[in-house]
Formats: structure tokens, sequence, C-alpha cells
């Protein structure tokens, strides 16, 4: 049904009117079109892979190709800025200020970190998007992993070596790294197990499952770290 200012005699008629009229459509402003191609692009790239084609992602925005680039002028622009979102974002210097906390025990320490990391860290967007990365241009994986290696894991080594009662100050070893590494990628394989394989890493129906995987695996790490470099 139209309705016209003739086929309105009341003011009653008027305001059952404004109810069923649909209003004309708010037309988005610069800064939150950007923010809306910006957010729909994670979502895509996590879902298809950093290799997909733009024109779909404009499909699904509904906006035209050149439209999109016009806020990013370049397919790499557009991944530079899911970077920053997606994970330069979510590093925390309260990580950093944790691992250097003299106040703490390294099991404290690594406990507290990986409990708190994995929360931020392992969601379907982060963890698919640095696979799907490391899959095809390693544009943001390679950047992250060197996140990882100037500013955390020379603290978590040193941190081990603190618990293995060994001096601190010489640079760490690629022997120490790699050990390291397995604790970290252990971590991280529980959220390629939610996110990329689709699997249940414990019953929904136990709680704190997860944070006590965790304490597992730094229990684990350190206790094998004392026997393996003492």
């Amino acid at each position: 049904m139209r309705f016209t200012e003739d086929s309105i005699s009341s003011p009653e008629q008027a305001e059952n009117s404004a109810e069923i009229l649909i209003p004309a459509r708010r037309r988005m402003n610069t800064t939150d079109r950007k923010r809306q191609i910006l957010d729909r692009a994670i979502q895509f790239f996590a879902k298809y892979g950093i290799e997909a084609q733009l024109r779909n992602l404009s499909k699904e925005l509904g906006v035209t190709h050149t439209l999109l680039y016009h806020y990013f002028p370049t397919k790499e622009a557009l991944i530079q800025e899911v970077y920053k979102e997606v994970f330069e974002s979510r590093w925390k210097p309260e990580w950093e200020a944790l691992l250097d906390d003299h106040n703490l025990t390294p099991e404290e320490k690594f406990n507290a970190f990986y409990l708190d990391y994995t929360k931020t860290v392992l969601t379907y967007d982060f963890v698919r998007i640095l696979i799907f990365s490391g899959l095809s241009d390693q544009s943001i994986s390679d950047r992250f992993f060197e996140l990882l290696r100037s500013r955390l894991l020379p603290r978590l080594i040193r941190e081990t070596r603190k618990y293995c009662n060994r001096p601190v100050e010489p640079k760490p070893t690629e022997r120490e790294l790699e050990f390291l590494m397995g604790l970290h990628g252990g971590i991280f394989y529980i959220g390629m197990r939610r996110w990329i394989y689709g699997q249940a890493i414990y019953a929904p129906s136990i709680p704190n499952s997860e944070q006590e995987i965790i304490r597992d695996r730094v229990e684990s790490y350190l206790h094998s770290a004392k026997t393996l470099f003492a």
C-alpha cells in the first residue's frame, strides 16, 4: 500500500502511516564505510584465505569494485590494515611487563601470560588468517613471527633459564628456541584444532578445561627444561 498526502485525512491516520512507511536509507559516511569494509574483509579472509579475489568481497559488501579500491587502493593495502587490526592491535604491552616483573616466579609468569595470550589470540579470525597467510605469501605470518622473536621469545627463554637456575645473559640458542616453540606451538594448536579442523579439544561440560591444559603444558615444559638444560 502506498500513502500520499491526499490519502491521509487525520492526525491519527498520519501517525499510523509513519509506522508503515520505510525511512530512507541513511548514506554511510567515509569513516563508517571504511570500517565496514575492513570488518567484512577480516571475516572474508578468515573464511576464504588471503588469496581470495576482492571482487567477491565487493559482492558480499554490495559495493562496486571501484568503491572498494577508493578506500583501499591495493589488495596489499587492505591486507596491511587487516594485519594491524587482527594482530598488532591485540598485542598487549602488559605481557612484556608481566614477564619482566621481578615479584613473580617464572612459573607464575608463564601461566599468567599463556592464559591471557590464548584468550586474546586463539580466535577464529586470528588463527585462520595466520594459517592462510603461511600458505600463501607469508606477508602476515612473517611479520607476526618477527614480533614474537623480538619481543616475546627472549623473555620466555630468560624466565626458563631462571627456573633452571642458569645464567640469563647469553643469547638464546637455537636449541632453547626450538624447545620453547614446542610449548608455544602446542598451545597454538588448541586454536588450530578448533578453528581449522573443527575438532573439540575437551568436553564443553567440563569447566576450566582449557586453563588446565595450558597449566599442564607449562609445567611439563619447565620441568623438562630443567632436566634437558641442567
